[in-house]
């Protein structure tokens, strides 16, 4: 085998601009694979980090009326819908791949925080536990957190995002000053941020919708002034932290039959729900996948045009050496010797060919990723593959003259000229 390998290298480097025009075929076919799944592989990626934000493995449970989540503020307290416990808590911290859980409530701003005369409008209110900001990966920007202090003493303090302090205090210290939350006054004690910034890729105004909802401003008091604010014993929604991303369905999943197993609701509508961004991700990335499939296909037509040009130059080779292949099976070598040499150099040529294509179609694909600003994303198993199925090209197409290379006569081959 390995000296077939090493007469394979001899031959093609004996015609070396017949052997690259053959294996063209091939590098292209293998480079327009390799530049698309990449490509299709890294939008997919840029699909999933600007719904769910990069490192963001979290996921929110609430409680849903039909597709909507419920309004209390407008509803009210819905009958059979307990409040969740510390032992339910519990039990979802408990869940596989779930690291913590907290609980909140939340409301929309409008009409309910003003600092002076500047309201906050379409933002939200949250009342949260002491766990909820470390689970939710924020960060102090300045000023302070919660402290236990603040929740046992039902001290009225606020914690702001950068956003909502910037549309109240539009450039103005904000730590130390007093808001008013449905004409009750909280006194700012910190500013908050994700701890790993992400701004998603928008390119219109739907992706605008889809992925900047909720980003107004925020504004987050302590659970237990929550009741000075709206009603005692409202039901909550959890957040729960995974170990990671892709696990945000199962254990969404799982929290789900949790709580819903504690309702003793009338409506079939009414139950908790978790928001399955990972799902929504992959409903979007489903949408293309009938176009991204044909486009794999039309590329691949060109690795039938290559294989074509491998059979039809390796029977080229077998005329040209058949006084060749004659004096070898004078000597004694068999078919099968034979026909393993030139499926070898067959096999050789379009392996080589498909290596090639897959560093050309990296290539491509960081071009297009430069050009375009497109996320790319280099499939590793889509590399190997490519490399693989090239070589079974060589094999299959350069079966045809490799058969008809063992089968000569080595009288006929011998007077060939």
């Amino acid at each position: 085998m390995l000296e077939n390998i090493r007469l394979s290298f001899q031959g093609l480097w004996s015609h070396k601009m017949r052997s690259f025009l053959t294996m063209l075929g091939i590098i292209i076919g293998i480079a327009a694979i390799i530049a698309i799944v990449s490509t299709i592989k890294g939008t997919n990626e840029q699909i999933k980090e600007n719904l769910i934000g990069s490192g963001d493995n979290t996921v929110n449970v609430q409680f849903y009326q039909g597709e909507d989540p419920y309004e209390m503020e407008w509803n009210g307290i819905p009958d059979g819908v307990p409040v969740i416990s510390e032992e339910t808590r519990e039990k979802l911290k408990e869940l596989k791949h779930v690291e913590g859980a907290s609980l909140y409530t939340t409301r929309d701003t409008s009409g309910s925080v003003y600092y002076k005369n500047t309201g906050l409008s379409g933002g939200r209110i949250y009342g949260i536990d002491a766990d909820y900001l470390s689970i939710c990966n924020f960060i102090v920007k300045q000023g302070r957190a919660f402290t236990d202090s603040d929740f046992e003493n039902f001290r009225k303090v606020v914690v702001l995002d950068e956003s909502s302090a910037e549309i109240l205090f539009q450039g103005e210290d904000a730590i130390g000053k007093t808001l008013e939350i449905r004409q009750e006054p909280f006194v700012v004690i910190g500013i908050i941020a994700k701890s790993s910034k992400f701004e998603p890729v928008i390119n219109n105004m739907e992706e605008y919708e889809t992925y900047m909802a909720g980003n107004i401003g925020a504004v987050y008091v302590p659970d237990t002034t929550w009741p000075i604010l709206y009603n005692y014993d409202e039901p909550q929604a959890v957040v729960l932290k995974l170990d990671k991303v892709d696990n945000m369905t199962v254990a969404g999943k799982s929290a789900e039959e949790i709580l819903n197993a504690r309702l003793s609701v009338q409506e079939d509508t009414m139950k908790y729900k978790a928001a399955d961004l990972l799902k929504q991700a992959e409903d979007i990335q489903k949408l293309g996948q009938s176009t991204n499939t044909m486009l794999i296909w039309i590329a691949g037509i060109s690795l039938l045009v290559g294989g074509i040009g491998v059979m039809n130059i390796m029977l080229v080779s077998v005329t040209e050496r058949t006084q060749e292949i004659g004096l070898k099976k004078a000597i004694g070598a068999r078919k099968g010797k034979v026909l393993w040499q030139f499926l070898t150099e067959a096999a050789v040529l379009t392996s080589l060919g498909g290596l090639i294509g897959v560093i050309v179609g990296i290539v491509l694909a960081e071009v297009i990723s430069k050009v375009t600003g497109t996320l790319v994303a280099i499939s590793v198993p889509a590399a190997v593959l490519a490399v693989v199925f090239s070589m079974f090209i060589g094999i299959i197409f350069g079966l045809l003259p490799s058969y008809k290379a063992a089968n000569l006569n080595p009288i006929e081959a011998l007077r060939h000229e």
